[in-house]
């Protein structure tokens, strides 16, 4: 019996694990002299059993936590790893973000598609093209920044001599010059494409004159002569037109109030922030008419005549039905608040008064927009686009060249037809209704038949 008990005792002393690591657990009872005392040494199987099975689930236990620890610290280095890289990322993102849109001039861009936006729509019928519309403001937006950051790369050092722009992102060397090249040159392309797929190839056409006009002539022109004022407000009256061909496929009077409006706005607004910035324009080497205007008078004179230029806009635009008559009193009012802040200007050509008639130029434009297309009526020379071809919808009934195509269709007696030849209206060139110039002219019927 004590040979067998202490066998046990040393059996449950020293186990090994099922992992083949020897582990000792302390035991509660203790050899005191030697000598077990005889109510502990007898031990039973089961009891045996029993105590391994428990030294067993406890060596399990401490494998998997020991285990998971590590897991635990694995994951956290590669999540400690993956943070910085992620950081990475984001910043990398923000920075370019942030230069591309510094180099669109996105705020200007903005206004731009505002204008072509409300060209779309007053060149559109009873019912706007969404569809039509979102593209074509897609179109132009890119067409715009690509135009804003050749500028940009054209005036680089110019840029870093005037503290208006010396932060942007070409002076300060935030972006290179062959990326902002390659930024433009895919921009205008894919503008160009876009409205030549989506609008027709006469607002493509308008778009990419306006960035040739723009980059290419108005640019290096602002380095030479004050006229590129002008040649500016003509790139800035463009794209109301460009939206308006978009929605009607044509140019007609109807559709240069709206540009007129853009150009004689221009003016003003160009010659205040050249007088308000002359000292910076004149670090740069810019020659605007301000530089050569010391008193201010030939500089507010140009201001003052072109907002006069804005008063009969209204009345053309409710008289060409355009516009309700509404918009003739909202527009008079608009133009005599303008006028009455380039006055101020010309009769004390001080900064303050520029800045002034700067910020009413910023007010004027989109309440004169908003007033036209508050009071805007559906344009009659309305064409409907299906797909990318664009066909003339007449709404007039058209007799056959042949005359027994014409009994057999319209039933008409020899009186008829001469009913007909009588208050026949002239017919128009077939060139500008239909896109095969080559067919015969349609001739028009009364239609009282």
């Amino acid at each position: 019996m004590w040979r067998n008990s202490v066998k046990v005792w040393t059996s449950s002393r020293h186990l090994v694990s099922t992992v083949g690591k020897p582990c000792s657990f302390p035991l509660n009872h203790t050899i005191n002299g030697g000598v077990w005392f005889q109510s502990q040494l007898h031990f039973s199987s089961t009891d045996v059993r029993s105590s391994v099975d428990s030294v067993k689930l406890g060596l399990a236990a401490g494998c998997s936590a020991e285990f998971s620890s590590s897991l635990a610290s694995v994951s956290g280095s590669s999540a400690s790893v993956s943070l910085p890289r992620t950081r990475e990322i984001y910043e990398a993102f923000r920075h370019y973000g942030r230069c591309y849109w510094e180099l669109s001039k996105a705020r200007l861009s903005m206004l731009v598609v505002a204008t072509s936006g409300a060209g779309f729509v007053l060149g559109s019928g009873e019912v706007v093209d969404l569809a039509g519309l979102c593209w074509t403001c897609t179109g132009t937006m890119m067409v715009a920044a690509a135009a804003n950051s050749l500028n940009q790369v054209f005036e680089v050092k110019n840029d870093a001599k005037m503290k208006r722009t010396m932060r942007r992102p070409l002076p300060s060397g935030r972006l290179s010059v062959p990326h902002a090249v390659i930024w433009a040159s895919s921009l205008g392309l894919a503008g160009t494409s876009i409205l030549a797929c989506k609008a027709n190839l006469l607002t493509a056409g308008l778009a990419a004159s306006n960035l040739v006009l723009y980059a290419f002539i108005y640019t290096p022109l602002k380095q030479l002569h004050p006229v590129n004022t002008w040649v500016g407000a003509v790139v800035g009256a463009i794209p109301p037109l460009l939206g308006w061909t978009a929605a009607s496929c044509e140019v007609s009077l109807n559709g240069m109030i709206l540009p007129a409006a853009l150009y004689f706005w221009q003016l003003p607004h160009f010659m205040a922030l050249a007088y308000w910035c002359r000292n910076d324009y004149a670090a740069g080497g810019f020659r605007m008419l301000s530089l050569f205007d010391t008193s201010g008078q030939r500089t507010s004179s140009v201001a003052l005549r072109n907002c006069l230029y804005l008063f009969p806009l209204g009345f053309l635009a409710s008289d060409w039905g355009l516009t309700s008559e509404w918009f003739w009193a909202e527009s008079t009012l608009l133009t005599l608040a303008l006028s009455a802040t380039a006055f101020s200007f010309y009769r004390d050509c001080t900064t303050k008064n520029a800045r002034r008639m700067f910020r009413a130029s910023l007010l004027y434009l989109p309440l004169f927009m908003g007033g036209m297309l508050l009071h805007r009526m559906p344009n009659a020379d309305h064409q409907e686009l299906d797909g990318t071809y664009s066909d003339k919808l007449i709404e007039m009934p058209i007799v056959e060249s042949h005359l027994e195509e014409s009994k057999s269709k319209y039933n008409m007696s020899n009186s008829g037809r001469k009913h007909m030849d009588k208050h026949a209206r002239s017919p128009v060139s077939y060139a500008s209704v239909a896109p095969f110039p080559f067919l015969p002219a349609p001739v028009y019927t009364s239609p009282n038949l």
